[in-house]
């Protein structure tokens, strides 16, 4: 893996755990969502209308199908989520989710995409996506709708691979701008949406007038994050960068635990560096 794909993917790992941490600090919902997504629209529009000025697209039909294709997979991916977290239990859904996602991305980049696989890679691979399900917490025995659980996770992560391969092939080989691409799925996104935030227009309203700085920076830092991962895959390969992308992972957990109170410490600053031990296997394979 280059030094700049690295630097790339750790930029957006910084950029994701923080608009994840600002989210949690909130404790919004799809009205939060709703919000920083309109919000990026209007702060990215300038760079959006920059890049198609600069080099003005010339879309077909094939092209706009897999535009339109991304933006359907993150909000099958964005929904999925939202309904496992409501039928099922946080501490199983997201490491599985986590877990199956890059897990499955490097499987089919290798079968799929001819991508080449060492030993090195393989070993990095699985060293960071078995760090990541004992850093969320595992998968906890005796808790209630364990079965659904999993499946919603398996399902999360499956949308995951899903949409992280779709977009590779998107920016590399229909050579999609990266930024156009993410915001096409931020418009979808507000589309999808727009119902629920109408109902609910004084929680919008509130989380404005309360939050404006926190949503400003989750609108900058949310799309930006996968724009420096989309801009990594177009010339690192995908085994490189869907492990890679799990140190926001660790980011986030070291976060809750420092900033948030959440505990555990020790235990999750040991499967820390098992990542990091990973991500550096990855990284000079």
């Amino acid at each position: 893996m280059s030094v700049s794909g690295f630097v790339l993917v750790l930029a957006a790992a910084v950029c994701h755990a923080t608009w994840n941490l600002l989210v949690k600090k909130i404790r919004g919902g799809p009205e939060l969502v709703w919000l920083f997504s309109m919000v990026t629209l209007v702060l990215y529009l300038p760079l959006a209308a920059y890049v198609i000025v600069l080099d003005p697209p010339d879309f077909g039909g094939w092209e706009i199908g897999f535009i339109l294709g991304s933006t359907g997979l993150h909000l099958g991916y964005i929904l999925l989520l939202q309904r496992g977290y409501r039928d099922g239990e946080l501490s199983i859904v997201y490491p599985t989710a986590r877990a199956t996602g890059p897990f499955l991305a490097t499987i089919f980049a290798v079968t799929m995409l001819g991508d080449p696989l060492t030993w090195q890679i393989a070993l990095g691979a699985i060293v960071i996506i078995t760090g990541v399900l004992f850093l969320s917490g595992g998968l906890k025995r005796g808790s209630k709708s364990v079965t659904a659980s999993i499946l919603f996770g398996v399902g999360v992560g499956f949308l995951i691979a899903s949409y992280t391969l779709w977009d590779a092939y998107t920016v590399t080989a229909l050579l999609i701008p990266p930024l156009l691409l993410e915001y096409v799925s931020n418009i979808g996104r507000v589309m999808l949406l727009t119902p629920y935030a109408l109902r609910r227009r004084a929680m919008v309203t509130a989380l404005w007038a309360n939050h404006r700085a926190s949503v400003v920076a989750i609108a900058i830092l949310s799309p930006l994050a996968y724009i420096l991962v989309l801009y990594a895959l177009t010339f690192t390969p995908i085994i490189y960068v869907a492990p890679t992308r799990e140190l926001s992972v660790v980011l986030t957990v070291l976060m809750g635990s420092l900033l948030l109170r959440e505990g555990q410490l020790r235990q999750r600053l040991f499967w820390a560096v098992v990542i990091l031990g990973g991500v550096i296997l990855l990284a000079t394979g």
